[in-house]
C-alpha cells in the first residue's frame, strides 16, 4: 500500500529531508520517528553518494560523513524496515541514478516495496529517460516523482501531463542550500502545471525559515526543506534529535498556518 495519497490530504504538506546514516543510522531512525511525531507529512531520506551533483556543500558533507560511518543501501533498507514496525509516515528515497543501476533497478524497487518506501526522487534523471526506472516503479508500487525547474519552460506542460503523485518544483537554479532570496518564477511554474493537471506541487531547494515556508505555502501544496535540517544535524551530531524536532515543529506550523488562513 502506497502512503503517498495521505501526504496532501491535510492541507499544506511539510516535507523534511535528511541524509540517511548521518551521523549514524541509529540517529537517522530516531529522527524519522521523531519528525513524524513533530508533524512531517512525508520524509525524504537521501541515500549517500560520492558524487551528488545536485547538492550543495552542506549535504555533500553529510553524504561524506554517512559514507565514512559505513552506510550502505542495504543497511538503509534494513533501517526503514525497523521504522515500519512502529511508524507509518510516508517515506521517499532521494538518490541518483547510478546507485540504483549499480544496486540493480528491479532489486532496488522490490526492496522499496518490501520495507515500505513509497516514493522515489532522482534529481539527475532527465524526464526523457524516466523509462529507465518507471516500469519497475510501477511493478512494485513506488511513485516516481517528476521534477521541474525555472529552466523547464515549455517542457513543464509535457512533464506535468504524465506526472504521478506530486511534482517537485525546484525553486531556483544551482545546487541545494539555504538562500536569502527565492525565485519569483515558482508561482508561474505551479500555475503552468495546474493548467495541465490537478496534481500537488511541492517546492524545494533553498527554503530554510518559517517566513520562507509561509511565503511558498501561499501557492504551493507542500514545502520541502533539506539543507537547513542537515546543517542542524552537522552542528549537533549525535545530540541533534531534539534540535531537529524543534525546527521541524516550527516549520510545520508555519506551513500549515498558511493552509488554515486560506480555508
Amino acid at each position: 500500500m502506497n502512503r503517498l495519497p495521505q501526504v496532501f490530504s491535510n492541507g499544506k504538506a511539510f516535507i523534511p529531508f535528511i541524509t540517511a546514516g548521518d551521523p549514524s543510522l541509529e540517529i537517522t531512525e530516531q529522527l524519522v520517528i521523531n519528525m513524524a511525531e513533530a508533524g512531517a507529512d512525508l520524509i525524504e531520506l537521501g541515500i549517500p553518494f560520492s558524487d551528488p551533483i545536485a547538492e550543495g556543500p552542506v549535504i555533500q558533507e553529510a553524504d561524506n560523513r554517512a559514507l565514512i560511518a559505513g552506510t550502505t543501501t542495504d543497511k538503509i533498507f534494513a533501517m526503514v524496515g525497523r521504522i515500519r514496525q512502529t511508524c507509518q509516515v510516508p517515506i521517499a528515497f532521494m538518490t541518483y541514478i547510478n546507485p540504483i543501476f549499480t544496486y540493480g533497478t528491479e532489486r532496488f524497487m522490490e526492496n522499496c516495496q518490501t520495507v515500505g518506501v513509497d516514493v522515489l526522487i532522482v534529481p539527475d534523471m532527465p524526464y526523457e529517460e524516466k523509462q529507465e526506472l518507471l516500469p519497475d516503479c510501477l511493478k512494485y508500487g513506488v511513485t516516481l516523482i517528476s521534477m521541474i525547474a525555472p529552466t523547464s519552460q515549455q517542457r513543464i506542460r509535457m512533464i506535468a501531463s504524465e506526472a504521478q503523485g506530486f511534482i517537485y518544483c525546484v525553486s531556483s537554479m544551482g545546487v541545494t542550500g539555504m538562500r536569502q532570496e527565492l525565485s519569483n518564477n515558482v508561482e508561474h511554474m505551479i500555475k503552468s502545471v495546474k493548467e495541465v493537471k490537478d496534481i500537488p506541487c511541492a517546492i524545494g531547494f533553498g527554503i530554510s525559515t518559517p517566513e520562507q515556508a509561509k511565503q511558498m505555502a501561499r501557492f504551493a501544496d507542500g514545502v520541502i526543506v533539506g539543507s537547513a535540517i542537515v546543517n542542524i544535524i552537522g552542528q549537533y551530531g549525535e545530540d541533534c534529535v531534539p534540535h531537529v524536532m524543534e525546527y521541524v515543529r516550527g516549520m510545520n506550523k508555519a506551513t500549515k498556518q498558511q493552509y488554515e488562513k486560506q480555508q
